[in-house]
């Protein structure tokens, strides 16, 4: 069996792929044919936010399929600046407006905080309830099939946890070879929340890794197919995104099993700082 017919259940009994099409830095027009050719790949699960400005393509690509919507498993995130219940509110109304979907079958709070201010010092409790309201509401709607967050650290997540009616599925993080926060990770997968791994390549930064290059060898892999799978192995739900066919389709082929000896080996490869033209991003400088 492909990786790409394999599922996870979430903790609402909803099944979910075990890897994903990432789509953050394609644009509206690119992101319509590199839907519609992950799908003719096999793909089933797309990411995309209200931050990407990708919305719309996203959803044509879909449409092109001419598959079911019934088959795919879309997903997009509330903006991180949108921190009041009404704003959000419209919010999703605009995205599957724009996705040209009746419902998302996930929903995620993009950041516990604003982007200029990304893991300072105020939490946003309350107001990240008020977003939380919005979303429990627009599951009770039949708008959204799955709710839950990105970037959540753990006294974010306990907020949402410990005030919430409908409980988070997916804790969507940064998480790659050289970047793996194990303890949150950890911490997620015990209150029963799946893991997803964004930048799961690092945006190519580890491709220059001797380490990585040795042990892609040694699995007759390449470096992308080995940090996709790393990022399995640990459980978690990979989220590549590529704009080429080459690459996409690559992606996919990861039916293979990384040694325990060798897994120890690379979570244990150093911390990545330097993400290129990347480093400009909060998630990516960590401030």
């Amino acid at each position: 069996m492909s990786i790409l017919e394999e599922k996870y259940v979430l903790n609402n009994g909803i099944k979910i792929p075990k890897l994903g099409f990432g789509t953050w830095l394609i644009n509206n027009t690119e992101v319509v044919g590199a839907v519609q050719q992950a799908a003719q790949l096999g793909y089933r699960l797309f990411d995309t936010a209200q931050a990407y400005g990708n919305e719309v393509g996203v959803g044509e690509g879909l449409k092109a399929t001419g598959l079911p919507r019934e088959q795919f498993f879309v997903t997009t995130k509330v903006e991180a600046n949108y921190k009041d219940y009404q704003t959000v509110k419209n919010s999703i109304d605009t995205s599957l407006t724009k996705l040209d979907l009746d419902y998302l079958d996930l929903l995620l709070i993009h950041a516990p905080e604003p982007w200029a201010e990304f893991h300072g010092s105020n939490h946003y409790f309350a107001e990240n309830l008020a977003v939380w309201q919005a979303m429990e509401e627009a599951v009770q709607a039949g708008k959204v099939r799955s709710i839950g967050v990105s970037n959540f650290e753990q006294v974010d997540l306990d907020n949402i946890l410990q005030n919430c009616t409908i409980k988070p599925v997916v804790n969507q993080l940064l998480t790659h070879i050289g970047n793996t926060n194990f303890k949150l990770i950890d911490y997620s997968q015990k209150k029963g929340l799946l893991v997803e791994a964004y930048s799961p390549i690092a945006h190519g930064e580890m491709m220059k890794n001797e380490q990585l290059i040795k042990l892609a060898k040694k699995y007759q892999v390449s470096i992308p197919q080995l940090a996709i799978r790393y990022c399995l192995e640990l459980g978690t739900v990979p989220l590549p995104k590529s704009r080429t066919l080459k690459h996409i389709a690559a992606n996919r082929n990861v039916n293979f099993t990384i040694a325990l000896e060798d897994m120890q080996l690379l979570k244990a490869i150093p911390h990545i700082k330097d993400y290129g033209s990347s480093s400009k991003f909060p998630v990516f400088s960590g401030k």
